[in-house]
């Protein structure tokens, strides 16, 4: 059996849930006797610019082998402007505008398209919906395509462009069941096959040390973010939220962001902004924090609440966020807020009740151990995927085109030389 998985970065160094749930399925997959994982993506790994810094052509990663195609130039510009005005009202802007806007978006990589029209395998694999990697793979594959959405409650997802994406796809698989019910109230796709399939959890990889001096605050208690800091992942927010609650509640209370910065890095006295950290760091100083909060309201499943309940400490999320909340309701492991009342009452409550922390954090611990470890994830995945190739294709791809079909908005970048 082979997939392949189109995505629109590929690698350990990328920033990106959905990106790095493809690598991390690819990565599980393969090691199934008697299957074959390709990858095909793009010479780009910084979402924002998406530049050619990684060597055109194909290697193998882990076990999988990587297909790189250049990407094209674009106005980001442009697409700023563009993007600020049909958020407004997405599900109003015509085909031609959401067309551009995707095209804007990027990456627009032609070889890959043709990459995936000329593919062998069994089934080629999606993700996200956001991008034209995945809706010119969707238009052009010869074989079943399944498509991982990725999908939140975010103005891009009601653009007329995406339709494409969910008329035409043969199979979906979700990471949680809200994200599920979101994609069936927008598109109407329950008659595709489909799957909540979630992702899996490895053990944690922390050495032992103490998160606060890893962080530089000795012991003081800590409140942890763990992820990109970035204004559409809450961060703002929850910065200006904790200045507020540190005005009115005195001590040694600090807060932790541990992740790259994006725009502007948080800054008072009682933050601590670590940038991009190794992975045995960031474990160790999950496992110190007091609490791991996630502000996000734009997630489809979240593997960092895994994590912190993988190390036993409880979460507090944003209440607009399906996922998130799937997740504490379903786990018992978390408390969420709706508004600064709110998130200044829950860390009251929190950091004043140990045996909460404790109950919440053996709560989550417990909904990981059953529902998130990696061989059950993917003999599930492997079934489904065998099921979906076997139907063959829904659409007929003689009977589409590629939304983008190659069009560039200027010469292509050339890669960055091989690295020996």
């Amino acid at each position: 059996m082979k997939v392949a998985f189109v995505t629109p970065r590929y690698g350990e160094g990328v920033i990106g849930g959905a990106e790095t749930a493809t690598r991390m399925l690819a990565e599980h997959l393969c090691r199934l006797p008697g299957w074959d994982v390709e990858v095909i993506t793009s010479c780009a790994l910084d979402r924002l610019m998406l530049a050619n810094t990684e060597p055109e052509g194909t290697a193998v990663t882990n076990g999988v082998s990587v297909s790189r195609f250049p990407t094209a130039e674009r106005s980001v510009r442009e697409h700023v402007a563009l993007d600020s005005r049909l958020r407004v009202s997405p599900s109003t802007a015509t085909v031609g505008e959401s067309m551009r806007w995707l095209e804007l978006n990027g990456p627009l990589c032609p070889g890959l398209t043709d990459a995936v029209r000329e593919s062998n395998a069994d089934v080629v694999v999606c993700s996200p919906y956001l991008f034209a990697t995945t809706t010119d793979s969707v238009a052009v594959s010869r074989v079943p395509v399944v498509v991982h959405p990725a999908a939140h409650d975010e103005p891009a997802l009601y653009l007329p462009v995406f339709a494409t994406i969910f008329r035409h796809a043969d199979g979906f698989v979700y990471y949680t069941g809200a994200e599920r019910a979101l994609v069936e109230r927008a598109f109407r796709a329950a008659s595709k096959p489909q799957l909540v399939l979630g992702l899996g959890i490895g053990d944690p990889v922390g050495v032992g040390r103490a998160g606060g001096d890893l962080l530089g605050i000795g012991e003081r208690p800590y409140l942890c973010y763990v992820g990109r800091v970035d204004e559409h992942k809450g961060c703002r927010m929850l910065e200006e939220y904790f200045i507020r609650y540190k005005l009115q509640r005195k001590g040694d209370l600090a807060l932790a962001f541990v992740g790259p910065v994006s725009e502007r890095a948080p800054s008072h006295p009682d933050i601590v902004v670590t940038g991009a950290v190794a992975e045995p760091d960031k474990w160790d100083i999950l496992a110190g924090a007091e609490v791991m909060v996630n502000p996000s309201a734009y997630e489809s499943f979240s593997l960092v609440l895994l994590e912190s309940w993988s190390v036993g400490v409880p979460v507090l999320v944003n209440a607009a966020c399906g996922a998130t909340m799937e997740h504490c309701r379903r786990s018992g492991g978390g408390l969420w807020f709706d508004s600064y009342r709110s998130f200044e009452v829950t860390i009251d409550r929190l950091l004043t009740d140990r045996r909460m922390r404790r109950r919440l954090g053996d709560a989550g611990q417990r909904y990981v151990h059953q529902h998130f470890r990696w061989p059950t994830i993917i003999e599930r995945y492997g079934r489904f995927l065998q099921g979906v190739s076997g139907r063959g294709r829904t659409n007929d791809p003689g009977r589409l085109s590629p939304v983008l079909g190659g069009r560039l908005t200027g010469p292509q970048k050339k890669p960055h030389p091989a690295r020996e």
